[in-house]
């Protein structure tokens, strides 16, 4: 693909080219404000032109009537007069001038080239006429012509440089860089040395591949204004682009004394050294810029984040990760940001409640951020934290009532502290916000029907449950807990059974689920089946649960091990949590349910 060079548009101040409109789309354009020299020369250039514009109208009535029906947007009108007008005058200019602008207005380009032409030759000293049938040219790709007329007008109005733009524009569309460079030049030689120029000619150098004349241009740039370091920069980034590393590193030291508060040079000397291999020094130059505070948070991350991925952030370079974050907060104590990017780091390396913490920093500054409170509310959650989750997720769900999480977190919290009302209360107001989220919709209806057992609404717990499956059907736990809700109660067992081998199937190593399964096995009396179950759920934990100690202990009874089954119901009751029936089964020997 050919490499695209920004061109320079120079928009004229007269009156006619403002008529043009819809066409010339596409290119890639520059402005670049004129010198006021430049502008005094140009006001001078227009009242020469017009003093030899002195054309004689065949009938002004019949132009002004057209020119009326034109203004008050009766261009139909105004076309059929206009063409009245060069019909009896056709040695007019004016009438095929004012046709082609009307024309041009009524998006009929090539007549309006046409009649501009006839204008043109008409009186050739007119400088509005070249010029509209330039932009007409131009903007229907007629380029060799633009170009054409524009080289006369150059020729005919030498001092003026807007002339010299756009000519210089138009070959850089048809890729005469060298011609373009030529008018460059000249606008140099007038003008004097300008940043815009000088550097629409490093870039052009570099599409032609020649570095030492791009390099040439930016020295100019520098020999002309020799206190600005912004050229020292644009230098020494040239030779990092053209690996010239030693010369950009001696480039960026200038304009470190030059100006030691400049905001980005320490960054740029992060990025030399780290390319150079000198992680060390990468790093001290990072911290340097990092502690500017001239340069704000979002460039700082952005810089860094064009250095190193995210993975090697978290991962190779967390402790200086760490350190840059601290620096951070130490140059912008007030920005949530940094305080974000802070937590981040520690949720990374495992320090949930530091993270927590530095989250509700961030929310102490600004309470708006949404994703933070979900943070807070995740961490409360992994920290089996429930108090402060009730607490946050309360005032998350005033704060974005229309934000369906919040109500979920809420609905955890209350399970959990067994407020079971204010946990339904909350899942349902929540289970109505989502749209198009089946995943989401699934686990409120799970907990719903969690909160719902808990009640002993077995009946609309199991309905909570259906309602969760058929919106997803691979969730373990649901399908766990349904299971096993059903096998207590010893109904639907076929159905438990197919549910709970599918929890088992899709988290082979879940205790919980090979115990469930286990038990469902027992409800069916499938004793031996069952036994080998619940023997895997026991082995899973270096320290089972009671319950599956004691649901062991059954299925060994009924096996015919009655010796068996003491060791493990005597087991359960050391955990201190066993069924209602536990002592009684030790008591007696027996089993009971």
């Amino acid at each position: 693909m050919r490499r695209l060079i920004i061109i320079i548009l120079v928009v004229f101040s007269c009156g006619i080219l403002a008529h043009v409109r819809g066409f010339g789309e596409g290119a890639l354009f520059v402005r670049v404000n004129m010198p006021e020299k430049q502008k005094a020369e140009k006001k001078k250039s227009k009242k020469e032109s017009s003093a030899q514009t002195d054309i004689k109208v065949g009938n002004p009535g019949l132009l002004i009537d057209a020119k009326k029906e034109a203004i008050t947007g009766n261009l139909k009108v105004a076309q059929d007069l206009f063409r009245q007008y060069i019909n009896r005058y056709d040695d007019d200019p004016v009438g095929y001038f004012e046709l082609a602008r009307l024309d041009a207005d009524l998006k009929n380009f090539d007549e309006a080239v046409r009649l501009c032409r006839v204008a043109s030759k008409l009186d050739p000293g007119n400088i509005w006429y070249s010029l509209f049938l330039a932009e007409l040219c131009q903007g229907t790709s007629q380029l060799t012509e633009a170009i054409a007329i524009y080289e006369q007008i150059v020729d005919k109005y030498p001092g003026n440089l807007d002339y010299r733009y756009q000519l210089a524009a138009l070959y850089l569309q048809v890729e005469k860089y060298t011609d373009a460079i030529k008018i460059y030049n000249q606008i140099d030689e007038k003008a004097g040395v300008s940043e815009e120029i000088t550097l629409q000619k490093q870039k052009i150098y570099l599409h032609l591949n020649d570095p030492k004349s791009a390099e040439r241009e930016i020295k100019k740039l520098i020999a002309a204004f020799p206190d600005e370091p912004k050229y020292y920069s644009i230098l020494a980034e040239f030779y990092m682009a053209n690996n010239m590393p030693e010369k950009a590193l001696e480039t960026y030291q200038k304009v470190a004394v030059m100006e030691p508060d400049n905001a980005y040079i320490h960054m740029s000397m992060a990025d030399y050294y780290r390319k150079s291999g000198n992680k060390d020094k990468a790093f001290e130059e990072l911290k340097l810029g990092f502690a500017n505070p001239n340069l704000d948070v979002d460039t700082k991350v952005s810089i860094l984040l064009s250095f190193y991925t995210v993975n090697q952030i978290y991962n190779d370079l967390k402790e200086q990760a760490f350190t840059l974050a601290k620096i951070l907060i130490e140059t912008h104590p007030r920005d949530p940001k940094v305080f974000s990017i802070y937590g981040d780091l520690l949720v990374q390396s495992k320090k949930l409640p530091e993270a927590r913490e530095t989250f509700l920093k961030v929310l102490s500054l600004d309470s708006s951020r949404y994703a933070v409170w979900e943070q807070v509310l995740q961490l409360d959650l992994q920290l089996s934290e429930y108090e402060h989750l009730y607490t946050y997720s309360s005032k998350a769900t005033e704060l974005f009532p229309d934000q369906p999480l919040p109500f979920l977190f809420s609905g955890l919290a209350n399970l959990q502290l067994k407020h079971n009302e204010a946990a339904l209360k909350a899942l349902a107001a929540g289970a109505n916000l989502v749209a198009d989220d089946n995943e989401l919709l699934s686990q409120f209806y799970m907990y719903q029907g969690d909160a719902l057992h808990a009640m002993k609404k077995d009946q609309e717990a199991f309905s909570a449950y259906d309602r969760s499956i058929k919106l997803k059907d691979d969730n373990g736990y649901v399908l766990n807990n349904y299971a096993y809700y059903l096998s207590l109660q010893g109904s639907e067992l076929d159905k438990a059974e197919k549910m709970s081998k599918k929890a088992v199937g899709l988290d082979p190593q879940n205790a919980s689920f090979q115990d469930t399964y286990g038990w469902v096995l027992f409800k069916q009396h499938k004793y031996k089946d069952a036994a080998e179950w619940i023997l895997k759920a026991v082995q899973s934990k270096d320290e089972p649960s009671a319950e599956v100690l004691e649901h062991y202990g059954d299925v060994l009874y009924k096996l015919g091990d009655a010796s068996g089954a003491m060791e493990y119901w005597q087991k359960a009751k050391q955990k201190g949590t066993g069924s209602e029936f536990l002592e009684k089964k030790i008591s007696e020997k027996k089993y009971y349910q």
